[in-house]
């Protein structure tokens, strides 16, 4: 069974003296982090669609103005 010690600095971490993993007992927490990652990785996508709209928006221009 494994043996917990809390962190001093942090009562929301607790360490395992067994692997010597930290672990986070604030849900909440992590689950703000995930939902950061999350919007973080949307605005990626977002800027990603805006400069595939953009070229695709040259070449059009550039199309007709060969015409």
């Amino acid at each position: 069974m494994p043996k917990t010690k809390k962190i001093v600095d942090n009562p929301d971490l607790l360490k395992d003296t067994t692997s010597q993993a930290v672990i986070n007992t604030n849900s909440n927490a992590v689950h703000m982090r995930r939902a950061q990652i999350a919007l973080g990785k949307a605005k990626d996508e977002e800027f990603i669609q805006m400069k595939n709209d953009i070229a695709e928006i040259k070449t059009l221009l550039k199309n007709l103005g060969k015409k």
